[in-house]
């Protein structure tokens, strides 16, 4: 299934800034619908609202899982400011993918 307009903005700019060796973005909408915070930048119910993500980057190296939270939540600042209600993130290093 092709990504949907946020989940594009996500990867975008999460690769411009980390230069993640993986990205996995999930949208997981769809367990929340019929939440009053549904719908994502289009509207539609059940899109684009709330994502898993999993990143691993060098960018991480020598920063604590805090740091790595802040990083993410701060290159996808609009995006949490607007259809984005909730993140999952998984910011790792590339040593400390299994």
């Amino acid at each position: 299934m092709p990504e949907g307009p946020v989940a594009t903005i996500i990867r975008e700019k999460l690769t411009a800034g980390l230069a993640p060796e993986r990205l996995e973005i999930e949208d997981d909408s769809w367990r929340h619908a019929g939440h009053h915070h549904e719908g994502g930048m289009d509207a539609k119910p059940g899109g684009e609202s709330h994502f898993n993500l999993t990143v691993v980057s060098a960018a991480f190296v020598g920063q604590g899982r805090v740091q790595r939270q802040r990083a993410v939540n701060g290159l996808l600042r609009e995006e949490l400011a607007g259809p984005v209600h909730a993140l999952s993130i998984k910011a790792l290093t590339p040593e400390e993918v299994v």
